[in-house]
């Protein structure tokens, strides 16, 4: 069956948004290829009979665009879309950690999550990913108790279990992510609890939090995260551009010891540890 390939390029900071948006206007599959700190390609996939240009308009107006991003738009075969996708998704190694698709075998001593390529965002190909896996490669020894907020496909809280986490929460405000993190937990081997942010046991605090989400809504999130790293715990926050790591590490300064760690094409993981 031939498949509509619609190629567009966005700020940033409207990419993720608009990335969700085309799935829930009937995106077969979304990902995002960063071209450093001004731009965002945007792939998507649609079935041959969806109207991909009404898609495109309901996720502009969800993102808050005035209009319609320009973009370019092609037929694909099956066949030629798979070897398109595979070829976009090759195996990432970060230290102990290997990340890869179904389709490739990882060095035998790594320690390794497999992730393929699907509607939520997060295969660790996309800087903000990265950024946080660098960090679980780094503070995770073994013990650790993790919460994952805004979890996306799974990714992070899969590392930190992998990585010897003995027990790890991964929540997220859209149903359909909290079912693929529970799918993808399964198929790594690794027992996790996934659910909306609500369902999360009232008391408890963690060793370990990270979350890739964006600046803005981790600006408004940093009383509800401080609440529940415990003291001397770790936080990661991404999504954020470089020129946003000060006002995000302000925000969550009354609670934690902050500051900027890794960069990566214009893209910056701030971190800190709570007082």
């Amino acid at each position: 069956m031939p498949w509509q390939a619609v190629t567009l390029q966005l700020a940033p900071s409207a990419a993720e948004a608009f990335s969700d948006a085309l799935v829930e206007a009937g995106a077969q599959s979304v990902w995002l290829e960063g071209l450093g700190h001004s731009l965002e390609t945007i792939h998507a996939l649609f079935p041959r009979e969806c109207d991909w240009e009404e898609a495109l308009r309901l996720a502009a107006a969800a993102a808050g665009l005035a209009q319609t991003p320009h973009h370019t738009v092609s037929e694909v075969a099956d066949e030629d879309w798979v070897r398109k996708t595979q070829a976009q998704f090759a195996p990432l190694e970060i230290g102990r950690l290997w990340v890869g698709p179904s389709w490739h075998t990882p060095p035998s001593r790594s320690i390794a999550v497999r992730l393929d390529p699907g509607l939520a965002f997060g295969t660790g190909s996309h800087p903000t990913t990265r950024l946080v896996l660098y960090f679980l490669e780094r503070v995770v020894h073994g013990g650790e108790r993790v919460l994952d907020y805004g979890c996306g496909s799974g990714i992070l809280a899969i590392a930190a279990a992998k990585l010897g986490a003995t027990s790890v929460h991964a929540v997220d405000v859209d149903s359909q992510a909290v079912e693929t993190t529970v799918e993808n937990a399964k198929a790594n081997g690794v027992e996790l609890y996934a659910g909306l942010p609500e369902t999360l046991p009232a008391p408890e605090t963690y060793d370990i939090v990270v979350a890739n989400i964006l600046a803005q809504p981790l600006i408004v999130l940093a009383p509800l995260l401080a609440a529940r790293t415990a003291a001397g715990g770790r936080i990661a926050l991404s999504g954020i551009l470089e020129s946003q790591a000060s006002e995000v590490a302000d925000a969550y300064a009354p609670w934690f010891r902050m500051h900027t760690g890794r960069i990566e094409e214009g893209w910056a993981l701030v971190e800190g540890e709570r007082s």
